[in-house]
């Protein structure tokens, strides 16, 4: 498959980078720098120009291209970028935007603008975020199987109940396989006497209920206290999002904006959600508005140096749970490192969905772990794949060794996988691999 990716930024970039063994992938980037990068670090063709411009397309190929994705920083230049391919190619065009009213506008008919699929950024991040904050502890979460399955991603602490039990001992859990460990910058496939430490990042696939519960052992606290008083900072479109889809859950979060007429229009917008006008920064607010009881703050503010300013500020006044948008990439660890619980950065969420989607027919759904060093990936078995006809013990015998089968769902119905249980032909199924390996396993299974 022949895929032209227009902007290589971090978006564009990863996106690349995932495709590129198993397709003709061609970068177009303005930036000759980047470009030149581009061909020593990547297997990709990569030119130098305007992604809107016919030439340039012309020159990538586009004529004979089966998908051309515009994830330029600028919404107006993935569209115009998108409307051009269409004038001269039959290929399927994807547009990442940040403006929700885009995606509100091509959502009316699917073929506004000359885009085929559209990724709104901030509303995908507003999930993110609602995801994570629903799960006690999680700094990673995703659902599979249509809500079947769900995965976790947590990091163990000192006093957690299962920081220095082997694998074995920590599996008292229904329904849940422990996946793998992150450590030291690697992945670590546990077995049975694998040791579980603090400061390990722990991913368990499982049923909801099961994952559920993981969750509660390992943060008591958290899951008694729940995650009822949230408070948001910044009005801006992830902030709104946020709140909209919290009041959909039947949550009524505050949310702190500093621009009164911004604060105006949220108040009007969101009923059930208490807007207060005042500068999140200021510690006498903070303290008069009993900021510090909130059980989850989340800081939504077009700034990285301010959404980590503002969560400090929140965890010194008590708060249980700090999540920050994060713009740059650089600054993800950072923020962890110095106190922030959970750093969420809308271009991984934005290229995690672009290549799940660009993936289908291989993949139903697609989660990509600690930028990108693993992923979670769900699939239909099919009657030619090597789990069908013998035990998943025997099938992974054939398979790399960082996989795991984390779940399996059979007419909806969740089936924990064990050495001895074999698949059938239409099971969905949960994997856990490193990325440097999926395209060799889904090949084969």
């Amino acid at each position: 498959m022949r895929v032209i990716v227009i902007g290589a930024g971090e978006v564009g970039r990863s996106i690349a980078s995932n495709l590129a063994d198993s397709n003709e992938v061609v970068v177009i980037e303005r930036d000759p720098e980047v470009v030149e990068e581009l061909t020593y670090s990547l297997d990709v063709l990569s030119i130098t120009g305007d992604g809107t411009s016919l030439d340039v397309l012309e020159e990538a190929g586009v004529e004979d291209a089966d998908i051309v994705i515009a994830s330029t920083d600028d919404d107006e230049t993935n569209l115009v970028a998108c409307g051009t391919a269409k004038t001269v190619s039959e290929a399927f065009t994807i547009a990442r935007v940040k403006k929700t009213n885009l995606l509100d506008t091509w959502r009316r008919t699917t073929t506004a603008f000359g885009v085929d699929f559209m990724v709104g950024s901030d509303l995908l991040t507003a999930h993110a975020i609602v995801q994570i904050a629903g799960l006690p502890g999680a700094h990673d979460a995703d659902a599979f199987a249509g809500g079947a399955v769900r995965m976790g991603e947590f990091e163990i602490e000192a006093e957690s109940p299962v920081a220095g039990d082997t694998v074995q001992e920590a599996d008292r859990f229904d329904s849940l396989t422990f996946a793998a460990i992150f450590r030291d910058g690697e992945v670590t496939i546990p077995r049975g006497n694998t040791r579980i430490r603090a400061g390990d990042r722990l991913v368990v696939i499982g049923s909801p209920e099961s994952v559920q519960e993981f969750a509660t052992q390992l943060y008591p606290a958290d899951a008694r206290d729940g995650t009822d008083e949230i408070v948001i900072v910044g009005g801006s479109d992830i902030g709104y999002q946020a709140a909209r889809i919290f009041e959909d859950h039947g949550l009524k979060p505050r949310l702190i904006e500093q621009d009164p007429d911004r604060a105006r229009e949220l108040a009007e917008e969101l009923p059930k959600t208490t807007v207060m006008q005042s500068d999140a920064t200021d510690t006498d607010f903070l303290a008069r508005e009993h900021v510090g009881e909130a059980d989850l703050l989340i800081s939504t503010l077009e700034n990285d140096q301010k959404n980590l300013l503002v969560s400090l500020l929140a965890e010194r006044q008590g708060v249980d749970r700090t999540v920050a948008i994060v713009e740059s990439p650089d600054y993800i660890e950072l923020f962890e490192a110095v106190g922030v619980d959970i750093a969420v950065n809308p271009r991984e969420e934005t290229a995690e969905e672009i290549t799940r989607f660009t993936r289908e027919g291989e993949a139903e759904n697609v989660a990509m772990l600690e930028s990108d060093l693993a992923e979670v990936v769900e699939f239909e078995v099919d009657r030619e794949s090597l789990l069908v006809g013998q035990s998943i013990q025997e099938a992974m015998s054939e398979l790399p060794e960082c996989v795991v089968v984390g779940a399996i769902t059979r007419n909806g119905e969740h089936i924990t996988p064990r050495g001895d249980t074999h698949v059938q032909a239409g099971d969905h199924v949960v994997v856990f691999l490193a990325t440097e390996i999926l395209d060799d396993v889904l090949d084969k299974i």
